[in-house]
């Protein structure tokens, strides 16, 4: 056994309580004391991973250096911790059952029948101390996703009831976030939904050791006493967690309410020494204190689910604090940009920043959001298909190339600036067989993406199946519009920008996937001083 302590992380009463939000803040505080901490995440769905899942239905699929294709809580993981996440730290119960099922197929339980105690569950535990065997980590947060009581998560709880007994008290602890609701026409805050909520935990065998309480209101005592008594936790150890005003916030909000301090003294380590805070709540003064604002308009096509782009908006945020700058972003849908409104929708804009996606829902709309942002020289910015469709924009405006396509939107288009991949052409599955992951890509001296970068060679993570058709690159440059960045060992053209525009940049990569409080990502920090500098002219002028 390894000699890694595990954190567990389980919600109840409802979703979307802020496991991950908690993870990653009790995360921060242990690192900031001189720990070693990993953070994954166990989600009860079969999908395999989420790259096959809608946005709409799951947010937007976080992207690791190793090319896993993961949950969005593992961005709040690296943003948060500043360290790289892997496919290690994602598990669902797709990839779980696909393992067992894979093994008994090689006949590696002898013969045996395979069920959900003891093979599931082995499982389980295989991956949970995974991390903890590296010899890496000093401390393993694992968070199980959806609510106790779940049919789909009970084989994990069973897995965590068995790690516990196998760890033993003083390796393993248990941390259950639960709301405390407020109910208006009785004027209090209600405790039955957490003690029917512990109550399952119990069930299944596990005694939480701390209780993360969710609440629009501060817990009184008499209300942290009554939780205490019938929760069977102690009173230090039932935690507040309020309504926070930026996700930023809650590392400091933990830290006020001994969170820490509760794990520690669990773990029986000392917890005298203060963790080393001061850089987190630098940021936060910056964040908090502007002194400009800028308003970008963020154009895609799953605007109406913010979390669709949640690393996006959140590289906004660094970049923002590192600018002294409030980002205020303006959410377009594609679909809704036509050549009647794009006057009205941009006008007054201080930057355009086009989303990535895939399909051909909103694409037209997207080109003249490029065509318009290109043409009144607004600062640009385009991830991925963003960057796609500012290259057909110039194919048809600027080279002449009418009817220039992707072939994923046009399979027979004349001109195919955009164009598959040719080891994609002969794939069938859809999960995880796109282009993955980090890559090198080599930087050319004197342009804006070396300004940005300050270094000729970087490495980015990437995923898409469609790219740059160098077959018309000789074109693009004779007319102003440059390949800045190309992968060193494929040629594929990584970044395109237009040399006669204030800012005009289009990554084939997702730059949003490496910006953390720590190191905001500088193609973010420098779109958004570029939109700071047009809004200064604009003003002036």
């Amino acid at each position: 056994m390894s000699k890694a302590k595990y954190i567990f992380v389980t919600g109840g009463v409802t979703s979307s309580l802020g496991k991950g939000i908690i993870s990653a803040s009790l995360g921060k505080l242990l690192q900031a004391r001189g720990y070693s901490v990993t953070i994954q995440k166990f989600d009860p769905y079969i999908n395999i991973d989420p790259g096959t899942l809608n946005p709409y239905e799951h947010g937007e699929c976080y992207v690791t250096d190793d090319g896993a294709e993961t949950d969005l809580d593992l961005g709040h993981y690296e943003r948060f911790l500043n360290i790289p996440t892997s496919q290690d730290n994602n598990v669902t119960t797709g990839r779980i059952y696909d393992n067992v099922i894979q093994k008994e197929r090689k006949g590696e339980f002898l013969g045996k029948t395979v069920q959900v105690v003891p093979h599931i569950t082995d499982e389980i535990k295989n991956n949970i101390y995974k991390l903890g065997e590296t010899g890496k980590f000093d401390i393993v947060i694992t968070e199980l996703g959806g609510c106790v009581g779940d049919i789909e998560s009970l084989p994990f709880i069973e897995a965590v009831r068995q790690a516990r007994l196998e760890l033993g008290p003083t390796n393993c602890i248990s941390i259950h976030l639960t709301l405390v609701p407020y109910l208006k026409t009785a004027g209090e805050l209600k405790t039955k939904p957490t003690q029917h909520s512990v109550k399952e935990l119990l069930e299944a065998g596990i005694q939480p050791d701390i209780l993360v309480c969710r609440s629009e209101y501060p817990l009184n005592s008499d209300i942290r006493k009554k939780l205490a008594l019938f929760c069977n936790v102690p009173i230090n150890s039932v935690i507040e967690s309020l309504d926070a005003e930026t996700i930023y916030d809650v590392p400091i909000l933990m830290r006020k309410e001994k969170l820490d301090e509760r794990v520690l003294a669990k773990f029986k380590q000392s917890y005298k020494r203060e963790p080393k805070i001061d850089a987190w709540k630098e940021f936060l003064g910056r964040l908090k204190n502007p002194t400009s604002q800028v308003r970008i308009g963020l154009v895609g096509k799953y605007v109406e689910l913010k979390d669709a782009y949640k690393s996006i908006v959140e590289a906004f945020v660094h970049a923002g604090a590192y600018n002294e700058s409030k980002v205020v972003l303006n959410w377009i849908h594609a679909e809704e940009v036509d050549e009647s409104n794009t006057d009205k929708l941009f006008k007054e804009l201080d930057g355009i920043l086009v989303a990535p996606g895939f399909g051909e829902r909103g694409i037209e709309g997207k080109i003249l959001t490029v065509k318009y942002a290109r043409e009144n020289k607004i600062p640009f910015f385009g991830i991925c298909l963003g960057m796609q469709v500012a290259v057909i924009e110039f194919a048809r405006n600027v080279l002449t190339l009418k009817k220039a396509n992707s072939t994923e939107m046009d399979s027979k288009t004349k001109y195919p600036v955009i164009d598959i991949m040719e080891d994609q052409k002969n794939i069938k599955n859809m999960g995880g067989t796109m282009r993955l992951g980090a890559y090198d890509c080599n930087i050319k001296k004197g342009t804006k993406a070396y300004n940005v970068y300050g270094h000729t060679k970087i490495s980015e993570r990437h995923r898409h199946r469609y790219e740059f058709n160098s077959q018309f690159l000789a074109q693009y440059e004779e007319a102003g519009m440059i390949a800045s960045g190309t992968n060193p060992d494929t040629g594929l053209v990584e970044i395109m920008e237009i040399q006669d525009h204030p800012w005009f940049v289009g990554a084939q990569f997702h730059p949003e996937l490496k910006s953390t409080v720590v190191n905001p990502h500088p193609l973010f920090v420098k779109f958004v001083k570029a939109a700071i500098n047009y809004r200064r002219e604009k003003e002036s002028n």
